[in-house]
């Protein structure tokens, strides 16, 4: 696959790969996406708007330059904002791959960070020399003031230029508690939402603090995904209840909605308003009690995302995926191209009177 290198998140020549419920695959634009979905249907997106949570600074015990990359909260509450986890790399800046950055100073609890405006203290080592967790100084405002006008995007060196703030919101964007935009998100828009609500496909969101996708470190990155909290609101609830009584199908946008879907469904499969915090790892081993299919970024074998994906299909699905993906030259990363995969176990219902075919044109 080729590396998306261009901040658009819409791009006319986008490309969308449909793997069905029995492995069939076919190749559309992915402005097709709201015609490939049917009378019943649930779509659930992630309106997490994403935090400037790079912060570059020093650490002041030894005076050298490093970079805290924010990963991991406790909550979404908008004053919850003194203590993070948070990922530390050494001199240098997204133009380097991330893997190749040097490692920071050697951290210990109670060292103090300068981070332009903001001072931080390290709460504790997480096991890591790279991942810790530190508290802010000063009140809820000043924080979130500082992290305004010092804080980037998390960015990575296959984008050659500097992202702003707008680049990584999605069109639904609500709060902002994503520390890397959720950016299957990013093909959404305003008309496309219309476009299936005019079809009788229904549109509900939750709020999912999406985490990072890379540390950098491999051992580090087998932790992946950390912690994350979320939120449902019970509108999603009561639409999500409703689609599964007629038998309509729930698509998740993303990785991030089917893991707070299914944290909060847990061993019922009845899915609870509210707030939680996904502590659970999905894979091929997942029993998907909610989610019906996922319309996603295009993911390399290997990452936490990748793995997400195995509890929909099987492995040799999925290597055929890559391979399509691979020979039909398909764009990666936040700004790629995406891929709409049917759990393997889904069996089609009736809705409305009339069964048709997975995924066809309407």
């Amino acid at each position: 696959m080729i590396a998306a290198s261009r901040a658009i998140q819409r791009p006319g020549d986008a490309k969308l790969l449909v793997i069905d419920h029995d492995g069939r695959m076919s190749h559309r634009l992915r402005s097709d996406f709201s015609w490939l979905l049917r009378r019943g249907d649930l779509v659930v997106a992630n309106d997490a708007a994403t935090m400037p949570a790079s912060l570059k600074g020093t650490h002041q015990p030894t005076g050298k330059p490093i970079e805290v990359r924010l990963a991991g909260r406790r909550s979404l509450a908008a004053d919850d904002v003194q203590e993070f986890s948070a990922i530390v790399l050494g001199a240098g800046d997204f133009h380097t791959p991330t893997e190749g950055r040097p490692a920071p100073p050697d951290l210990s609890a109670g060292d103090r960070l300068a981070l332009g405006p903001l001072l931080a203290t390290i709460e504790r080592m997480l096991g890591h020399p790279r991942l810790m967790d530190l508290r802010f100084d000063g009140a809820p405002d000043s924080i979130w003031a500082g992290m305004a006008r010092h804080g980037r995007p998390i960015q990575y060196a296959y984008v050659s230029e500097p992202l702003e703030v707008w680049d990584v919101w999605s069109p639904i964007a609500g709060p902002p508690v994503a520390f890397e935009p959720p950016s299957a998100g990013f093909a959404l828009d305003w008309q496309t939402v219309a476009q299936l609500r005019s079809r009788g496909v229904r549109f509900a969101t939750i709020t999912h603090a999406a985490g990072i996708s890379s540390t950098g470190d491999a051992d580090l990155d087998r932790r992946l995904p950390f912690d994350e909290p979320f939120r449902i609101p019970e509108s999603t609830v009561k639409a999500i209840d409703v689609t599964q009584k007629i038998g309509g199908r729930i698509i998740a946008i993303g990785t991030t909605v089917v893991r707070a879907l299914e944290h909060a469904a847990g061993d019922t499969g009845s899915v609870r308003s509210g707030h939680g915090l996904a502590t659970r790892r999905i894979g091929p081993a997942t029993h998907l009690r909610v989610v019906d299919a996922i319309f996603s970024g295009t993911h390399e074998p290997g990452t936490s995302h990748y793995d997400l994906l195995r509890a929909f299909a099987s492995d040799s699905i999925l290597q055929r995926a890559s391979q399509e993906l691979e020979d039909r030259n398909y764009r990666t990363h936040e700004f790629g191209d995406s891929v709409l995969i049917e759990n393997s176990h889904f069996k089609s219902h009736s809705v409305d009177g009339g069964v048709g075919q997975v995924y066809r044109c309407a």
